[in-house]
């Protein structure tokens, strides 16, 4: 097949020169030559979701595309009925995510649980080809709490509502059906309760997606945190993909309420043991 494009692009060229047309033909056989040396081998649809459940996916918004995001997450389904399992007490997150170019998006949200107003930067570093086994993906946010009040806290400054999260996002896609992530994470919050929690936290968490049909697919994630206070647990959560043509809607529950990385990473309070989790979804929309 190597010869056969060689003797093929010489006959071209051969006929370009006899009629008249060399510099115009050796033009668009160089063309012709680079469109067949350079293939494209990087590995796509890792993931169809921005996110796994909760957790960042290395999945990027195109250049130019801007995703308009909804997520919800209600209030724990062990309260029974009285509580309507959960949906009495709704948190929503409302944001927006644009692609600046092909390796570089950038976000903006606003949470109702703490008033927590989230930017962040998601940049990708390696792609995963046949030359390189995974996909690396950067991932940096700030967390502004607008909860906390001038009132209650008199000497409070803008810098104590800052909380500062960087993750690293490693993901292989293993089949066409099964792809996986592990993602290190930093965590820092200006201001804590040292009673339960802390300033500096480390986890790594892990995620997975399994394709089940050609719109559909199962989600399982996990994070383990170190040094992580008795009062609060490891996050765990399970969902589904639905993809409908401009859409992404996942459904899921977890046991960690919060949606903002610095929350869900080391504030789960949630015990799947106990019936304690909590059921939302995040929606996607493209433009």
């Amino acid at each position: 097949m190597h010869n056969f494009r060689i003797m093929k692009n010489i006959f071209l060229l051969f006929t370009c020169l006899f009629s008249g047309f060399v510099a115009n033909a050796q033009e668009d056989l160089l063309s012709s030559l680079d469109s067949t040396q350079v293939e494209d081998t990087n590995v796509t649809a890792v993931f169809k979701g921005l996110q796994i459940i909760t957790l960042q996916s290395t999945k990027l918004a195109a250049k130019k595309e801007f995703y308009f995001v909804v997520a919800h997450r209600f209030g724990t389904v062990k309260d029974g009925i009285s509580e309507f399992f959960g949906f009495d007490h709704a948190t929503t997150k409302i944001g927006g995510i644009y692609g600046v170019t092909d390796w570089l998006s950038v976000s903006g949200s606003r949470h109702t649980l703490s008033k927590m107003y989230e930017v962040g930067a998601k940049y990708r570093l390696f792609r995963q080809n046949d030359t390189f086994p995974v996909e690396i993906v950067g991932y940096s946010t700030i967390d502004i709490n607008s909860f906390l009040k001038k009132e209650d806290y008199p000497k409070i400054g803008f810098s104590d509502r800052l909380a500062f999260i960087h993750q690293l996002l490693i993901s292989r896609k293993i089949s066409e059906k099964l792809s996986l992530e592990l993602a290190p994470s930093f965590i820092h919050k200006n201001l804590y309760n040292p009673e339960i929690e802390r300033d500096n936290q480390f986890s790594i968490a892990s995620g997975g997606r399994m394709k089940l049909t050609q719109r559909l697919s199962l989600n399982l994630e996990y994070a383990y945190n170190f040094d992580k206070p008795s009062f609060y647990n490891n996050p765990l959560s399970v969902g589904l993909d639905v993809e409908t043509g401009g859409h992404i809607f996942q459904l899921l529950f977890t046991n960690s309420q919060s949606m903002t990385e610095s929350g869900y990473l080391t504030n789960a309070a949630g015990d799947w043991g106990k019936g304690d989790f909590f059921f939302g979804f995040n929606l996607y929309r493209v433009f």
